[in-house]
């Protein structure tokens, strides 16, 4: 039978060419034209022919040119693509294995070789898996090219191993000797799983059989619409077809006497369009021929970062649906700028039917998921489990589920933990909140689940349970995304087939996100005048208007792939796709957008990083090519978003006033905030506006000071209980200290430094105590929690806070210590300070009772001693402070205002300053 080719050049007439040259005397289109026309049907009946179309959309386009062409009823003929035809046929007797299966048995077998980690770097097993995936994509890679030379016979066969060979020597021939070894290892690796994957069980195998046998079947005429030249598969298939019934192909014309006349100066900035011979004959003709109508250039959309990349694309399109433009493509080479003009779009309301989709793996849902894996493999680490927390498919039916997070998050702050399922639950144990003990032990429990090895469908029923337990199946069932991932696991589990092998946790992980990775998500399509695609998906279509975004260099062409060692010498023995062909590809598809589509706008970001961003070398050429011709350049075009106006306010300083949120207690630290500036005060004391403690690995000097604290209290109690004489003292201290930094250093083994810090205070800190206890001072009371009301005419306020240590002598005098991990000449200097208001602060808690106060130093001063700052006439201060404080908080409740007058080494590190925005009115 024929089987021929029918060339068309690259139009916005390309379906109504093709439906035209198929109705012609001769064509399989045709012949039942004239058959219809000497009978005299009332409708055409073109079911006697098969036609195959790269996606059902083209399906549209052809029916659509061949309606408007005939102007009679018909019945079309039968459209299908080849996938769907071969899915209608009856399946073979075994399947092949899934993708799953077939992935973790290959890994299994490469992780049983230890060389293999050695080549590959591999650190476990688990870093093998992405291996497994690559060498599984070269093998189908091979398989697509090599597999009807193979099916050839024995000489095919030996044709492909001869193949091989030559590609392997291109490939050593230029290096040096030493990297032989290496490289012939990859190559026999790759060999070797090729040779076991191409059995009758392979999947490409099964489909190559089902498309000879489907070819073995034909009985209709076919046409076949392609782009693009058949790949071998399809190559033979089509030879096969051919031996049976006619067929036709019809594809775009990429030579020079069919781009010459439409399109020429594409064809002179672009020469490497041109097919390699000169390309088929036309198979209509000249008068047939489309008329030569040059096609409109692109317009140029630079913009100087992503956000104004977004902006202006999404003005654009806003626009071109303002003008009444229904069909409306958005290519989206670059995906980052592209996800946020979808963002803009959708908040504009205006609806993108993304025919790519996003990869799963970045979808909230599988976030989740990935989220308590993460939290599994880091042992109960803080920060992956606040993440897990906060996600929305966590305890969605939880009422207090917000309010729980936050209690989390602050304690596990406050105490700058880590990590770690026992430090958790112990941090946990004394909580005001029974129910956040509870969640933590849950979570606990469940990540013990996830332990040992299982199968896959065991680990699969685990994480299914986990989403039971956690409350997350239901959440994931009503969101698109999380619907997916919940059928990914149960396909998983489906298609293990006879793998009986098992794995561990983080073999299970790297397989999940392998997956989540490989397995596109695509939102419901409700609206299709305005849609995103690849730029191979705008392949035999036409739109009212196209928008490129990211026509870089970085993007277009897209940058290469290269996979182990197989570089471009080596493709090109093997008959892979090189990379020079992938990129003629993608130039021939961008010339057929800007050919077709009457309004084409070129976007891209000309900084990224703060690093110039040059716009694709193919424009710079085109650009280029009409200046020496010329010709005036590409235009350019700038679409702001539209201008606004704003009635100008000029900033003051804020001065807040709200008595009905005086707090009705005050500690030390807050009356200093409000000394300090009372707008930071009404911020943080009044509203409650709060900054989260940052999460550290390295103890802080604070965390130093609790652990000093915790020793000294024990110590000087352990003397008050328990006479013990001058020589035992240093053992006891040494011993406490120990005992305390031990426990500590197991948390933050950076708590070493404080320990040997504390050891060189010791000594003088003893001798100073010892020197205090001789001059009739002992110990009465430490770590206490103190509070006293203050009171005015109508109203009032409790004082609270926490004495750090409380003397006596044998005359009845107490004396209030405060402990500073500080000099005791910085601290006799912050005595001296007026505003220091700390030391009598705590002396209004005792309610007067105490008449002495002193500042206790906890460092080595110059001269390697430590000591105290005695607070001067502190019984007047107390007074003095007592009055103040009435005074000020009085005129609080009054409804005082609250400026922001702090000054600058005040407001440098203040939290609130994004809020009262000094340096905005100052």
């Amino acid at each position: 039978m024929l089987s021929a080719t029918i060339p068309i050049a690259p139009s916005p007439d390309f379906w109504p060419q093709a439906v035209r040259l198929l109705l012609r005397e001769g064509q399989p289109l045709g012949r039942a034209l004239q058959e219809g026309g000497a009978a005299g049907a009332a409708a055409l009946d073109f079911s006697g022919v098969q036609l195959m179309v790269p996606a059902f959309s083209h399906a549209q386009n052809f029916k659509a040119a061949l309606a408007r062409e005939l102007r009679r009823p018909y019945i079309a003929p039968r459209i299908n693509t080849l996938s769907g035809l071969l899915a209608m046929q009856v399946p073979g007797e075994a399947a092949p294995p899934s993708e799953s299966e077939r992935l973790m048995q290959l890994y299994a077998q490469l992780r049983e070789h230890g060389w293999l980690k050695k080549m590959f770097s591999a650190r476990r097993n688990a870093d093998l898996l992405p291996l497994a995936h690559t060498l599984l994509a070269l093998s189908d890679e091979l398989t697509l090219a090599l597999l009807p030379e193979i099916r050839a016979g024995a000489a095919g066969e030996q044709a492909a191993v001869g193949r091989w060979a030559q590609a392997l020597a291109q490939l050593l021939e230029p290096l040096a000797p030493s990297a032989h070894g290496m490289l012939s290892d990859e190559a026999a690796l790759v060999w070797q799983v090729w040779k076991t994957q191409l059995d009758a069980s392979d999947r490409i195998v099964q489909r190559f059989d089902a498309m000879l046998a489907l070819a073995g079947r034909a009985s209709l005429p076919l046409v076949w619409v392609s782009p693009t030249a058949p790949e071998p598969l399809d190559a033979a298939f089509l030879e096969a077809y051919a031996g049976r019934q006619p067929v036709r192909i019809v594809t775009l014309d990429w030579s020079r006497q069919a781009i010459a006349p439409l399109h020429p100066v594409y064809l002179s900035a672009w020469d490497e369009l041109l097919t390699e011979e000169e390309g088929v004959p036309p198979a209509y003709p000249e008068e047939s021929a489309p008329s030569a109508t040059p096609s409109a250039l692109p317009l140029l959309c630079p913009a100087p970062d992503l956000e104004s990349a977004a902006v202006q694309s999404a003005q654009i399109v806003l626009r071109w649906l303002e003008q009444g433009k229904s069909e409306i493509a958005i290519v989206a080479q670059d995906r980052v700028t592209a996800r946020r003009l979808r963002a803009l779009l959708e908040r504009a309301e205006v609806a993108v039917a993304d025919e790519t989709g996003w990869k799963l793996s970045t979808t909230r849902a599988a976030a989740a998921l990935a989220a308590w894996n993460d939290l599994v493999s880091a042992r109960g680490e803080t920060n992956a489990l606040l993440d897990l927390l906060k996600s929305p498919f966590v305890f969605p039916d939880d009422p207090d589920r917000a309010d729980r997070v936050m209690r989390i998050e602050s304690r596990l702050r406050r105490a700058n933990i880590a990590g770690d399922w026992q430090a958790l639950q112990s941090a946990f144990a004394q909580a005001e909140h029974d129910a956040d003990l509870a969640c933590i032990s849950l979570l606990a429990r469940q990540a013990a689940r996830f332990g040992g090895r299982k199968t896959l469908g065991q680990w699969c029923e685990t994480q299914r349970q986990l989403c039971q337990v956690l409350g997350m199946e239901r959440a994931l069932r009503e969101d698109g995304a999380g619907e997916q991932c919940l059928l990914m696991l149960d396909e998983i589990a489906a298609e293990q087939g006879g793998l009986s092998d098992t794995f561990s946790f983080a073999e299970w992980r790297a397989l999940l996100n392998l997956r989540l990775d490989a397995t596109s998500y695509m939102p419901p399509i409700k609206d299709r005048r305005v849609v995103m695609l690849p730029l191979n998906g705008a392949r035999l279509r036409r739109f009212d208007a196209v928008l490129v975004i990211g026509a870089d260099a970085a993007h277009l062409p897209s940058p290469p792939q290269e996979t182990l060692f197989f570089s471009n010498a080596v493709r090109r023995e093997l008959n892979l796709v090189t990379r020079a062909e992938r990129q003629r590809q993608q130039l021939r598809d961008l010339t057929e957008l800007l050919c077709v589509n009457p309004q084409v706008v070129l976007c891209w970001q000309t900084h990224q990083d703060g690093e110039p961003n040059p716009v694709s070398p193919w424009i710079e050429r085109l650009e280029l090519k009409l200046a020496q011709q010329g010709r005036a350049p590409l235009q350019t075009i700038h679409r702001p978003p539209p201008l606004r106006s704003l009635l100008a306010q000029p900033s003051a300083m804020p001065a807040p006033s709200a008595p009905e949120l005086l707090p009705s207690s005050l500690s030390a630290s807050g009356f200093g905030s409000f000394l300090a500036c009372p707008y930071q005060f009404f911020a943080a004391r009044m509203l409650r506006v709060a900054v989260m403690d940052e999460l550290s690995d390295m103890p802080e000097k604070r965390d130093y000071g609790s652990w000093l604290h915790e020793i000294l209290h024990r110590y000087h109690a352990h003397l008050r209980d328990q006479a013990t004489p001058l020589a035992a003292r240093p053992a006891l201290l040494a011993e406490i200290s120990e005992d305390v930094f031990q426990r500590e250093m197991q948390r933050h083994p950076a708590a070493l430094a404080f320990h040997a810090r504390w050891q060189k205070v010791m000594p003088a800190y003893l001798l100073w105590a010892n020197e205090r206890e001789a001059d009739g001072w002992q110990f009465v009371f430490g770590e206490q929690s103190q509070s006293q009301a203050l009171s005015w005419q109508d109203g009032g306020i409790e004082l609270y806070g926490r004495l750090d240590r409380v003397d006596e002598n044998a005359q009845g005098e107490r004396a209030l210590l405060d402990y500073k991990t500080r000099s005791v000449a910085s601290l006799r200097q912050k005595i001296k300070e007026e505003d220091d208001h700390q030391l009598a602060f705590y002396g209004l808690l005792a309610g007067g009772a105490i008449e002495h106060a002193h500042y206790v130093a906890l460092e080595l001063g110059s001269d390697k001693k430590t000591g105290d700052a005695a607070a001067p006439d502190f019984l007047r201060k107390q007074e003095m402070l007592k009055q103040q404080i009435t005074t000020t908080m009085h005129q609080v409740a009054q409804g005082a205002p609250l400026p922001a007058n702090g000054i600058e080494s005040v407001c440098q590190y203040c939290d609130m300053r994004g809020l009262c925005r000094k340096g905005a009115w100052l």
